[in-house]
């Protein structure tokens, strides 16, 4: 009898925990496309002018994004690395982790790996998701991180671009954050086309060869 409650109580936990918690946001659908160099190139510029200063990405190194995305070399020496000058280093964040959490209360998290973490929707949802809320130190929450502590660092690009243009913006940011987490995603998926195509192929000697070996056996 005990085990059977402890059961019901496990399967009731997330439940009770939703219904405490609240219902869970609405998220929008991220545009993302891997394959487009440009919208791509674009997030680059916009993560490293507004994120890397506060956030690391110290799992992409300057080098691998530059061959990646097809950004020439002195192109990313000049306009795309303010935190080195070594394009094999790591893109690390400009503000020491200690100021970080004096000023923000918490060390802001390095980035390499957050769309993979939270999700492609998660991260476009919650960068298009910030409003004004007097209540809180920076003025401002968002809908899909309530009482989150950051700033909303690309207000002025908002008001600057209007809310049409900001959003293609945080599609191009959030299409470079899931490339970022996963530089060999586009390839290993243009490579799984190949090796479904051959395998579809093959099957079809496979299937012939097989019929052939065991006609003649009862």
């Amino acid at each position: 009898m005990n085990k059977l409650l402890s059961v019901l109580v496990m399967m009731c936990l997330p439940v009770l925990a939703q219904a405490a918690g609240g219902a869970e946001p609405q998220l929008t659908t991220a545009p993302i496309n891997m394959d487009d160099k440009v919208s791509l190139q674009r997030g680059a510029q916009i993560f490293i002018n507004n994120c890397l200063g506060c956030h690391s990405a110290q799992y992409m190194r300057y080098e691998r994004m530059a061959m990646d995305l097809e950004i020439p070399v002195d192109i990313l020496k000049h306009n795309l690395m303010f935190t080195s000058d070594k394009v094999g280093e790591p893109m690390r964040s400009a503000i020491p982790a200690d100021l970080a959490k004096k000023w923000f209360g918490a060390a802001p998290p390095d980035l390499t790996l957050e769309a993979r973490l939270r999700g492609p929707d998660w991260v476009y949802s919650y960068l298009i998701g910030f409003y004004a809320d007097e209540k809180r130190p920076w003025k401002v929450n968002n809908h899909v991180f309530p009482d989150v502590g950051m700033p909303h660092v690309l207000s002025a690009m908002e008001k600057s671009l209007g809310e049409k243009a900001f959003k293609e913006a945080m599609a191009d940011l959030t299409n470079f954050m899931v490339y970022m987490a996963e530089p060999i995603r586009a390839e290993r998926e243009r490579i799984g086309v190949w090796v479904l195509i051959f395998l579809a192929i093959f099957a079809i000697p496979v299937y012939f060869l097989n019929r052939e070996y065991w006609k003649d056996i009862h």
